[in-house]
């Protein structure tokens, strides 16, 4: 297992993108769990689903055009605008807090500014990285990034927390802008490989119908974007909305849902180490079979089950959680044409993410209305249902 990290850490543009994005994930994981203790604290669980809402219907929205431009401009220069835009943004939140002259307007404008940037980020990120190895390197190098990202799933909640509750929140969104800097500093000096041919440019429609044609020829790439369109409607944005009040009713603080941010970390960082070597004859078999406890430790945190309990379910969903994020992603560098790579991603982060905004906005008047533990049960089981039948496809299911 170290043998393969180390070589894949030789590999020089791996490295340097690697330590910017060790960096930069660890403001990222730090700043949800940030948003959701501080706009409970000063506002209601419908704020909080309106600020998370803010930050995913514009990352929905652009996230198409993101692809192609990544898939047209040098990816790594692409990342490194959207790092630069997001340090000013979170910048400007921490100064508003510090100031006390922030309201939940401006935390809405500024995600929504932020969720813009980040559409642009999130699919030059999965084209660049088999760009910074050899193509054998390929799952190794997805899994050790994954591994990086897992450390900050437990690191940056845990900080975050800590900053909100003892320091405040100003502090938090401080520490993640300086992220985004030294994350820039890394990524510039990056001059990744050629990868493929490139075809002549096109129209941004004639480009985005491209992508959407290696889409739509693969039924296990499709499906799997709708099954998590549904899954993350269904369970993760109750979770993300109602998760610090249920934290708070059932267990005595919102804390604990903090806590659970930083054990599902832990998870996921076994989870990558796992995923640096194995390599299932049927990986998307595996892969979302990996996905089926993450709803039911949604349930279990939901009815109040003793604390020991839920924090060893969550620790198996962050397991499975990371070892579908190697499988899947590993899946697709190897089976999409390079030059399509980054559209291909976008129209998955689009699909995944179509719903969300909508989840987040419901959330928490639904929560009001019906009470947070029966939504979040509701939720997560119709989102184990859509995981289960997603595994259930042919072609999933054979895709070897």
């Amino acid at each position: 297992m170290m043998r393969a990290v180390l070589e894949v850490l030789r590999q020089r543009e791996f490295r340097l993108l690697f330590l910017g994005q060790a960096t930069s994930t660890v403001g990222d994981r730090l700043v949800f769990v940030a948003l959701a203790l501080y706009v409970t604290d000063i506002g209601s669980p419908s704020d909080v689903g309106l600020v998370l809402a803010a930050h995913a219907l514009p990352l929905v929205a652009f996230v198409l055009v993101g692809g192609v431009w990544a898939d047209r401009l040098p990816r790594h220069l692409v990342m490194v605008t959207t790092d630069l835009v997001r340090c000013g943004l979170h910048a400007t939140l921490a100064a508003l807090i510090f100031t006390g002259a922030v309201e939940i307007w401006h935390i809405v404008v500024i995600e929504a500014l932020f969720g813009t940037a980040e559409a642009f980020f999130r699919p030059a990120q999965t084209g660049l990285l088999p760009q910074t190895v050899p193509e054998h390197l390929i799952q190794p190098a997805r899994a050790a990034s994954s591994t990086v990202e897992t450390v900050a799933q437990f690191g940056g909640p845990a900080l975050g927390t800590a900053l909100v509750v003892g320091l405040g929140a100003g502090w938090a969104f401080a520490f993640d802008a300086a992220t985004f800097l030294v994350s820039a500093g890394f990524l510039v000096r990056l001059r990744p490989r050629e990868r493929g041919i490139a075809p002549e440019r096109r129209s941004t429609v004639q480009e985005l119908r491209e992508g959407l044609d290696e889409v739509r020829s693969r039924a296990w790439v499709w499906v799997t974007v709708v099954v998590f369109s549904i899954a993350l409607l269904t369970t993760l944005a109750p979770y993300m909305t109602l998760g610090p009040t249920i934290a708070e009713d059932e267990y005595g603080t919102a804390g604990i849902f903090g806590l659970l941010a930083a054990v599902g970390g832990a998870g996921t960082i076994v989870g990558s180490l796992i995923g640096l070597r194995w390599r299932p004859r049927h990986p998307m078999r595996a892969a979302m079979g990996a996905t089926l406890p993450w709803p039911v430790a949604v349930i279990a945190f939901a009815v109040g089950i003793p604390l020991p309990l839920v924090i060893a379910l969550v620790a198996l969903d962050g397991v499975g959680v990371a070892l579908f994020a190697v499988w899947w992603e590993t899946a697709l560098a190897e089976r999409v044409p390079p030059h399509a790579l980054s559209r291909v991603s976008a129209y998955d982060w689009m699909g995944s993410l179509a719903l969300l905004p909508l989840g987040y906005l419901l959330a928490g008047p639904a929560g009001e209305a019906f009470g947070a533990t029966e939504v979040l049960i509701a939720g997560a089981a119709i989102g184990f249902l859509a995981l289960v039948i997603g595994t259930s496809v042919r072609e999933t299911w054979r895709l070897t």
